[in-house]
């Protein structure tokens, strides 16, 4: 039976699913709930400097899909709404009824060092494992010059990390903005001011989508909207890229990472633990689903890691990265090209009609006497691009098959063909 207990920059953990600081965790009743589900710590949601932040209503859109099923979520609330002294009774209550739990406590505060000297001994106190600076919140806190108005420039978040690892003790995670040119300028700031690790992503800028009838953007706050953080499913593949950035870094290299952005099941967690992450965050899956996804959740990844020989988190923690590079170091000559299943193909066409106006003409429409059509594969202008598999609505019934060229790994600065290729000796 695999192992699922982690050990994050010093934090322990039972398994490595931990929820994000969100309205899940914006209390000890809904933080007590996901631990007696399962959950193995808690990013309890952001607190700040009293008087507590004020919440408008509504707060929350989304991006639905065809059945409309939840594709992204947006949100426009702020931290906690609750009191400081409230907030830091329950975090100490729960971590002593919850020893085992890993719980954080996430902060967002002005850049004055005295205000984060006067909080932290107090966070500290609780008996919390760890604190995560949030330095991503896209909506509302910017405008006061916190959230990602700090994430944004590295010297504030280098600057305001040396302040947490000054005055307190505790594991100081680094919580990045999404909404940056580079995410590894912030994840090097983060670093060179002593960060024990990093957190990331937080949520986009965005607007779902607007009521025509109103013109105004959702959600709707009177007869006026603004941009909101967006997260779910949807931004998995961009939380995915910036986390494999930030591993494969020479200058962050080794910095440990909490995954965040669209994990909904063990799958999605595998693949960010793959690409460097040594823990992952989850919110939306919660909110949209509840607390006891986190059972499907551990019992999936348990049972991949007994099939896969991996005893431990560690194990496969990372095994992606060496395998993810620049696309000029890509090998110019692999080859694959599409090859039609006929026994699994159903004659839809959609794989025609796909390459026929928007790729390659690489895919034949044959049609007999009976009418009966057939789709081919024409070999010598296929390029193997990948659409039709896309397109085809049938499980593994077109496959990218790899050629044998003959020819050696060459990448792009060795390929002949490109004006600055460099000189081979």
């Amino acid at each position: 039976m695999a192992d699922l207990s982690i050990e994050f920059c010093g934090i322990k953990s039972p398994n490595p699913f931990w929820l994000a600081s969100a309205p899940p965790t914006d209390k000890a009743y809904n933080v007590v709930r996901a631990f007696e589900a399962g959950w193995g710590g808690v990013v309890w949601k952001t607190l700040g400097e009293d008087p507590a932040a004020v919440n408008v209503s509504s707060r929350y859109s989304a991006l639905y899909g065809k059945n409309r099923e939840v594709i992204g979520f947006n949100n426009i609330e702020l931290i906690t709404d609750r009191s400081l002294e409230i907030n830091l009774r329950e975090i100490t209550q729960v971590k002593k009824d919850w020893p085992d739990r890993a719980m954080i406590v996430s902060l967002m505060l002005p850049c004055e060092e005295a205000l984060w000297a006067e909080i932290l001994p107090k966070v500290e106190a609780t008996g919390a494992d760890g604190i995560e600076l949030n330095f991503g919140c896209p909506h509302g806190m910017p405008e006061r010059g916190m959230g990602a108005a700090v994430g944004q420039v590295p010297e504030y978040v280098e600057m305001v990390t040396r302040w947490c690892k000054k005055h307190s003790k505790l594991p100081v995670i680094v919580k990045l903005t999404p909404n940056i040119t580079d995410v590894r300028k912030p994840a090097r700031a983060a670093k060179a001011g002593g960060a024990d690790a990093v957190s990331l992503i937080n949520t986009i800028n965005s607007i779902t989508h607007l009521d025509l009838d109103r013109m105004v953007a959702l959600p709707i706050v009177g007869n006026a909207s603004t941009h909101g953080g967006y997260c779910g499913a949807a931004v998995k593949p961009i939380a995915l890229n910036m986390v494999a950035e930030i591993a494969r870094d020479p200058e962050t290299m080794g910095l440990p990472i909490s995954g965040i952005g669209g994990i909904g099941n063990w799958r999605d967690a595998a693949e960010f633990i793959a690409l460097g992450a040594g823990s992952v965050q989850v919110c939306t899956a919660a909110m949209l689903h509840g607390f006891r996804i986190v059972e499907e959740m551990k019992d999936g990844l348990s049972r991949w890691m007994d099939e896969k020989g991996y005893k431990t988190i560690a194990e496969f923690s990372g095994k992606a990265v060496p395998n993810t590079t620049d696309w000029k170091y890509l090998d110019m000559n692999y080859q694959v090209i599409a090859q039609i299943d006929q026994d699994k193909c159903i004659k839809c066409g959609k794989c025609y009609v796909a390459c026929e106006d928007t790729s390659h003409q690489s895919i034949a429409q044959l049609i007999d006497a009976a009418g009966v059509r057939t789709y081919e594969v024409i070999k010598s202008e296929c390029v193997g691009c990948n659409l039709c598999e896309i397109t085809c609505p049938v499980d593994a019934c077109i496959t990218m098959v790899p050629q044998e060229t003959g020819k050696a790994y060459m990448n792009w600065t060795q390929d002949p063909r490109n004006p600055r290729a460099e000189v081979l000796s």
